[in-house]
């Protein structure tokens, strides 16, 4: 995947690796922390893709502003 948009790379690349870790943890049978690893390390890069879709400057950062919010419930609880 090439990119002029160093956000959007470290988030594929970011998730490239929690597939990996994902699928190490499967094959050593833990199921529930690998799918949830899988579900909150990918949709850091799924957010990022969304928001640069945006269609305006105002879409842009309300979208953002939404993934942060989304994060952030992720961490605490």
């Amino acid at each position: 995947m090439r990119s002029h948009n160093l956000i959007q790379q470290k988030t594929f690349d970011f998730a490239v690796r929690i597939v990996q870790v994902s699928k190490i943890l499967t094959d050593k049978r833990e199921y529930i922390l690998a799918r949830q690893l899988l579900k909150s390390g990918t949709s850091v890069g799924a957010n990022v893709e969304e928001s640069i879709g945006a269609q305006s400057k105002a879409d842009f950062i309300s979208k953002l502003s939404i993934a942060i919010r989304k994060q952030s419930r992720r961490c605490i609880g």
